[in-house]
């Protein structure tokens, strides 16, 4: 069964949650508390999926230019999404392999391929490009 993208539903989310571009702390973190919310479901729709790489979007643009220092990375991207849904780095030993490569990849020792980051978007329920760096 292929789940198609409803329009209406999504607009409908949208206008739940107004989405825009963040401009201060205090709307960082509500929407950082909305897709804290959002990982937290099991099963999330197509709509929810994209409202949720949106705010995603949103949040890692507010914070790449308000925290430089700690910019956003693959590596920290997948340590963020870890700790949001109360997960280990125990957890992607399938997806990697073995803990040692885990270690490798988040400590930026090496790069996510492909292949790994279309399983994470699986797992996380996220758009696999968030994890290739660039």
């Amino acid at each position: 069964m292929t789940l198609t993208f409803d329009s209406e539903v999504y607009s409908k989310l949208l206008s739940q949650y107004q989405p825009r571009v963040i401009k201060t702390e205090e709307e960082n973190e509500h929407f950082l508390a909305v897709v804290e919310d959002l990982l937290s479901r099991s099963d999330l729709t197509p709509e929810e999926k994209t409202l949720l790489e949106l705010l995603v979007r949103l949040i890692e643009d507010f914070e790449n230019q308000h925290y430089q220092i700690n910019a956003s990375t693959p590596h920290s991207r997948i340590l963020h999404l870890l700790e949001a849904q109360d997960l280990e780095l125990g957890d992607l030993v399938p997806i990697f392999g073995s803990s040692e490569l885990v270690s490798q990849v988040i400590n930026g020792e090496m790069e996510v391929t492909r292949e790994q980051a279309e399983m994470l978007g699986k797992f996380f329920h996220v758009d696999a490009s968030l994890f290739f760096a660039g």
